[in-house]
């Protein structure tokens, strides 16, 4: 073999892994798209724990604080579908995902307007807007791990101002 054949073999084993990774790695990006589309965004949906099935692996876990404990898979699909119930029309959009190997950072913004008691809230004619930072850990394209932060403060104040 070749010197310029071995170099073009190498080339082409490199772009070949290269275009393996980008491709692992635009799954990955969709299946952190779709925590925000398909399921924070869709918590009437009648089909809400198949989109979980497909998103967050079985023994995900979900950490909003450090005084309780991580939050299971069928913990969040319970509480998905009572915010459904209260906020139907709650909307979570992302404004920013930056990619570090198999980890996500999301800045996400939310907004809805409740219909029954939310948050301590009664319903009225307001609604709130509020930002989150999300870090999630992805392997087999499935999240398997979460950390999340939201101003819920902030919605509380939204909704009470007059």
């Amino acid at each position: 073999m070749t010197k310029i054949t071995r170099f073009i073999l190498t080339l082409t084993i490199f772009a070949s892994a290269f275009t393996t990774h980008a491709a692992k790695a635009d799954d990955d990006r969709a299946v952190v798209e779709a925590f925000y589309s398909k399921l924070l965004s869709g918590t009437t949906s009648a089909d809400l724990p198949a989109r979980m099935e497909e998103v967050l692996a079985p023994d995900w876990q979900s950490r909003g604080d450090y005084a309780s404990v991580a939050k299971t898979r069928d913990q969040f699909l319970k509480q998905l579908q009572g915010t459904g119930s209260i906020v139907p029309n709650l909307t979570w959009k992302i404004e920013e995902i930056l990619h570090i190997g198999n980890r996500y950072v999301v800045r996400g913004h939310a907004s809805a307007k409740p219909v029954r008691p939310f948050l301590g809230v009664e319903p009225s004619d307001r609604s709130f807007n509020i930002m989150s930072i999300d870090i999630h850990t992805v392997e087999n394209h499935k999240i398997v791990k979460s950390y999340h932060v939201e101003d819920w403060h902030g919605a509380i104040e939204q909704l009470k101002t007059k």
